[in-house]
């Protein structure tokens, strides 16, 4: 992937549980539960479609052990292969927890597109 995605609003009321959607299947190395993933990412409220954060943004992609991220990143990502594109709607429990949390943005349903660039 070579360019941000637009991330699509989603009609209807927020899923309970994670939604994983690939765009774009890749054809290199697979993502593995408790290992380390090279990514870009766009990330949206699902109530609003705004983006609340992206790496895109930065021109700079994000490295991150899966055991370090949200639970919604921690399932969804693994099984994905590198030049992948996957979408994951994640309800509050595996993001940032319910409203009150401490987090801006606890109680909300998020939207990620995550590409995946390398692993390992």
């Amino acid at each position: 992937m070579t360019s941000k995605p637009e991330v699509d609003f989603i009609e209807g009321p927020a899923p309970t549980d994670l939604q994983i959607s690939d765009i774009v299947e890749g054809d290199g190395a697979e993502a593995v539960p408790g290992g380390v993933v090279d990514v870009h990412y766009v990330g949206v409220d699902f109530e609003t479609g705004e983006q609340f954060d992206a790496s895109w943004d930065r021109g700079q992609s994000a490295r991150f052990p899966l055991p370090h991220l949200i639970g919604a990143w921690q399932e969804g990502i693994p099984g994905m292969k590198v030049g992948g594109r996957r979408q994951i709607v994640a309800p509050p429990e595996l993001a940032y927890g319910a409203a009150g949390g401490g987090h801006r943005l606890s109680g909300k349903t998020l939207v990620f597109v995550i590409d995946l660039l390398d692993v390992g």
